[in-house]
């Protein structure tokens, strides 16, 4: 008898500890942030914001307890043409000289399906702050083949007016909505 308590203690315990949320550090590598906008209405080129620093909590059985944080370094900007980065980090959009970085801290996490969640969070720009709603695809959870360490991928997407974080050089001629494509890896902290 006292051996099936405690066999059904240690399954608990085991359970409640798989069932608590995951801290994961996000992947810099695997890690991008892809703004897109519309020029003159003939072209939608893109930006890379790289460099991303973050944290990711994620709990499975209670999304609700899940939280991101994210620095984007503008540092880190690349539209793949050195002279338009240069104008871009320029007081022109982003001064990056002044604002050197952009920051999203979610305040709600919810589900939106299979594998799908609703991530709302702050988003900084230029010191300004808006609310902003990313819909979420969990790509895959579980031990990386090559660190061998628990693991998630997630993609986002979402649009933003540029216009509302003071980014607003050429509106409208320039499109003011931005459409952001994420997706990310993030992994679990190395075992001490």
């Amino acid at each position: 008898m006292k051996r099936l308590a405690l066999a059904a203690a240690l399954s608990l315990f085991a359970a409640s500890a798989f069932a608590a949320p995951m801290t994961y550090k996000l992947d810099p590598h695997h890690t991008m942030v892809i703004a897109q906008w519309n020029h003159f209405g003939f072209s939608n080129p893109y930006a890379n914001f790289g460099d991303v620093d973050g944290t990711l909590v994620y709990d499975a059985d209670d999304v609700s307890a899940s939280s991101v944080e994210v620095t984007l370094p503008l540092t880190g900007l690349s539209s793949f043409a050195a002279d338009f980065d240069t104008h871009l980090k320029s007081a022109d959009f982003f001064d990056a000289a002044k604002f050197p970085v952009a920051t999203f801290k979610s305040t709600k996490v919810e589900a939106a399906g299979e594998g799908k969640l609703k991530v709302t969070g702050d988003l900084t720009i230029k010191d300004v702050t808006k609310p902003v709603v990313l819909d979420v695809t969990l790509n895959k959870a579980g031990v990386h083949p090559m660190t061998k360490r628990e693991a998630i991928g997630f993609d986002a997407t979402a649009t933003i007016k540029r216009s509302d974080f003071g980014v607003d050089m050429y509106v409208p001629n320039v499109g003011d909505e931005v459409k952001l494509r994420i997706t990310t890896e993030a992994m679990a902290p190395a075992a001490e």
